[in-house]
């Protein structure tokens, strides 16, 4: 290391020194050219230019070889750096008597701890947003009849926009297994001109005004989950909501859950279908809310665009989601209001979980955010950091976590872009992030897309 930074020092040395000659020669010498004859100027110019030529060459090659020892010294640290990361997980893995289990890939590693939480007076309705594709409205009521444990647990409301005659006819087909409630207001709404042409988002915002009213106000329930009426959903939906409706309660840091991974491709997700988060980001798409959190919001609930108005530091107020490594949803709804945006390119490839995780046996308070914060801070910021470079390049093998540091918003839109996750912020917060970390998997390494550990909040212009 001596070597190369004595190496390094001569080298700057001498091209200061050679700059210094020039600049002497250039400012001095021009103030005696007129006292020398024409004929030696000339030659001296031709001279100089012949070894300014030379000179120049030798500082390129110069500048190459200080690239190639900033390079080393760099390689060096990044080699020492992991070095100690894995030293470090060696001790932890040689414990055997810890106070808490430790936290491996942001998460409990697999256990069945007994949960002592009586679920069974818990009633969470699934509240189904539906309008006019009769279609689309059978296939989410069917699964979700399916999958249901228990009628009277999971009562399914559907709430109809829209007046449409024959997907009324489809949700009146099942009978009593499901209720149904019309949003009586068909009006059409005053717009803006250069939002004529989202008019249906409008009119979203104001269904789900008036059934999450219905649901909250007048059946009076205390919790619902939402879901849109072109969604499937997975085998674990009513445990996985179930077994985090406490946390929900309890945290007052949490203000909501959702089925959604914005990142859930299958390369970009592990295969731990037990696998939690906490996230900055609402990600809806099957989304879990408290009545209380209903009272606060609704007095302010936007005209339309409900869900990036959710997105706001205003609503979200520094709370958090809970969301699922792996998709407990999944939209086939290529045909809607948002005439198919992202579906193609990215909504249809997210994967829906297969594997039944018994949630509700299981110790979650890890989730809360005292217990997880300290814990997911350590996890990301003990990886060895990597360039962009060293990911894509497979340079970093061997290693299964690491970090990939972004400084701005390019830079992450940049990285993101590269490794194939979503790349745009609402409010500045990135989908999936958490403290400013985006977690998935790029090809066998969990990355931390993460901020400098001085980080101290999102910036709210960052779009």
């Amino acid at each position: 290391m001596k070597k190369h930074r004595t190496f390094l020092t001569v080298c700057i040395l001498l091209f200061l020194c050679w700059n210094m000659g020039a600049y002497y020669f250039f400012v001095y010498g021009a103030k005696r050219k007129d006292k020398q004859p024409a004929s030696q100027l000339s030659e001296r110019l031709a001279r100089l230019q012949a070894e300014l030529k030379d000179q120049m060459q030798v500082n390129e090659q110069l500048l190459i070889d200080i690239d190639k020892e900033k390079e080393i010294l760099l390689q060096k640290k990044k080699v020492q750096e992991i070095s100690q990361y894995k030293r470090k997980l060696e001790e932890l893995n040689k414990k055997e008597h810890l106070e808490q289990p430790v936290l491996v890939n942001n998460h409990l590693p697999q256990q069945r701890i007994k949960n002592d939480y009586s679920f069974s007076s818990v009633v969470l309705p699934v509240l189904l947003i539906a309008c006019n594709r009769p279609t689309a409205v059978k296939r989410s009521l069917d699964t979700l009849l399916r999958h249901r444990p228990s009628e009277k647990q999971f009562p399914i409301v559907v709430s109809q926009d829209c007046g449409h005659a024959e997907t009324e006819k489809v949700i009146r087909s099942y009978g009593d297994k499901v209720r149904l409630i019309k949003q009586p207001d068909l009006s059409e709404i005053k717009v803006p001109v250069q939002h004529k042409k989202f008019i249906g988002y409008y009119k979203i915002a104001r269904h789900y005004r008036w059934a999450l009213n219905q649901i909250f106000k007048e059946l009076n329930y205390n919790a619902a989950i939402i879901v849109e009426d072109d969604l499937d959903i997975a085998v674990d939906f009513f445990e996985y909501f179930l077994a985090t409706y406490p946390l929900l309660v309890e945290d007052k840091s949490l203000w909501c859950v959702s089925a959604w991974n914005d990142n859930g491709k299958l390369e970009r997700i592990s295969n731990e279908a037990d696998l939690l988060y906490r996230s900055d980001f609402f990600p809806g798409l099957g989304w879990m809310l408290l009545k209380e959190a209903w009272i606060n919001l609704e007095p302010n609930w936007p005209e339309g665009f409900w869900d990036d108005w959710m997105r706001h530091p205003n609503q979200r107020k520094e709370r958090a989601c809970i969301r699922p490594e792996i998709s407990r949803t999944d939209t086939f709804g290529k045909i809607g209001v948002s005439k198919g945006q992202f579906f193609e390119q990215h909504l249809k490839f997210i994967k829906l979980n297969t594997q039944f995780i018994p949630f509700t046996q299981v110790d979650l308070s890890y989730l809360k955010k005292e217990n997880y914060d300290p814990r997911f801070r350590k996890e990301v910021y003990d990886a060895p950091e990597v360039s962009l470079h060293q990911l894509t390049r497979e340079e970093a093998r061997g290693f299964p976590v690491v970090r990939i540091q972004y400084r701005s918003k390019d830079s992450f839109k940049t990285i993101a872009k590269s490794l194939g996750i979503m790349n745009d912020f609402k409010s500045g917060v990135p989908r999936t992030g958490y403290l400013g970390v985006v977690s998935f998997i790029y090809k066998g390494h969990r990355v931390y897309l993460a901020p400098d550990s001085s980080w101290s909040g999102y910036d709210v212009s960052w779009m």
